[in-house]
């Protein structure tokens, strides 16, 4: 047993997983660990099983995968090669992620966690790299779950980390954190905050050349439509040169009719790229956000407008559309009155005309055409019921963001 043998035995594993005879490439794998005691050097069989790892993680057999991961952990539990331990179980621990497989990468992260801690059994900050390489695999696993609240924690510890410059962490491992915490604000509803994060995000994945890269830039696009920009997103130097390729066309088509609240054109593109952009399910979760504002931008134009008129055009019941405009109104979104007696919206403008300007934004069912005495009291009550709805909606997403 000797180097010759050692670096035998590694091409002979490439050969048997390229044939996909995996029987006989697990045979020659576990001889090859039995090497990385005494025939070859530390560092020369720790760079040797990275490259097979890194080599044999493009399967997509996670039993294999699996299987592979945990003879090399039975093998270094003697060798005491502590940094090929730790990229093995993060190896692991990603494996785990994509087989959805919760519990047993809560119990990776968990082990990983303890070998980043000192003497005192806290976090050794002199592991920073490590240990945001664990926060990564963490912040990606509570993302899954859509657990905001252990999501902002871990992710609050990691930006902390980036900031204090402990750590010297790769370009990909930053992309995850960014990418997960824009997801984490975009569903917090804070789109000025996920827009950062995924820009971020975008240019690290670049940097790294993950092609994570194109989906952030798609994320980013969403963000950016979200927070009712003009500005278009591809006019940046970074994402210019990826504006041509065929998943970003259709999320540019998106931006130009969502730009000029084309509302057939922006249905006919997600008909048309259903596969580019329905298949992100993370995008799905806010297309009907962007319907939502979008359809709302149709309610501007008019001064005083018949339901019976927007649900024509716009091609919705008449019950949804006084459900927008309801939605509208209590997220300050228009600034108008719905008579539903006459089936009628006012906006502003006409709205003054019908009550006094303090009831313009606040009056949802009080009837804006009488000036009567008894109508302006209704609208008051009105006004009293609405300032108590909205207080108990923001105590609402209050609780939510605890959860």
């Amino acid at each position: 047993m000797g180097e010759w043998g050692f670096k035998a035995l590694k091409q002979m594993i490439k050969i048997t997983f390229s044939a996909g005879d995996y029987s006989v490439m697990l045979d020659h794998y576990r001889c090859l660990l039995k090497y990385i005691k005494s025939a070859v050097t530390k560092n020369y069989s720790e760079k040797s099983i990275n490259s097979i790892l890194d080599y044999i993680s493009t399967s997509k057999q996670m039993d294999l995968l699996q299987q592979f991961y945990e003879i090399t952990l039975d093998a270094l539990r003697d060798a005491r090669n502590d940094r090929l331990w730790f990229k093995t179980n993060t190896k692991l621990g990603k494996l785990y992620f994509d087989m959805r497989e919760f519990g047993k990468m809560e119990k990776i992260i968990n082990q990983l966690k303890e070998s980043c801690t000192n003497d005192e059994g806290e976090q050794d900050q002199k592991k920073g790299t490590q240990l945001l390489e664990i926060y990564a695999l963490e912040i990606q696993m509570y993302t899954e779950q859509k657990n905001n609240k252990a999501l902002g924690h871990i992710y609050n510890l990691a930006m902390s980390a980036i900031a204090s410059k402990s750590a010297i962490p790769h370009p990909l491992i930053l992309g995850v954190i960014r990418e997960c915490g824009g997801k984490m604000h975009l569903r917090e509803g804070q789109f000025e905050h996920a827009h950062t994060d995924f820009f971020e995000a975008f240019k690290n994945y670049d940097e790294s050349g993950s092609p994570r890269r194109t989906a952030c830039l798609k994320y980013l696009v969403l963000a950016n439509m979200l927070i009712q920009s003009d500005i278009n997103p591809f006019d940046s130097q970074e994402a210019k040169p990826f504006k041509n390729q065929p998943e970003i066309v259709a999320m540019t088509q998106m931006v130009a009719a969502y730009q000029e609240n084309d509302i057939e054109a922006f249905e006919d593109i997600i008909q048309k790229h259903h596969d580019a952009i329905m298949g992100d399910h993370f995008i799905r979760e806010r297309i009907e956000e962007l319907m939502n504002n979008i359809r709302t931008q149709a309610f501007r134009p008019y001064s005083r407008v018949r339901l019976s008129h927007l649900a024509s055009t716009l091609q919705l019941p008449e019950d949804e559309i006084k459900r927008l405009i309801v939605e509208a109104i209590f997220d300050e979104k228009i600034a108008g009155l719905l008579n539903e007696r006459e089936g009628i919206l006012l906006m502003a403008g006409d709205a003054a005309a019908a009550g006094s300007e303090e009831e313009i934004d606040l009056s949802v069912i009080a009837d804006p055409l009488s000036c009567s005495s008894a109508a302006n009291a209704n609208s008051r009550s009105y006004k009293f019921i609405n300032d108590w709805a909205k207080q108990l909606n923001r105590v609402v997403s209050a609780v939510e963001k605890m959860k």
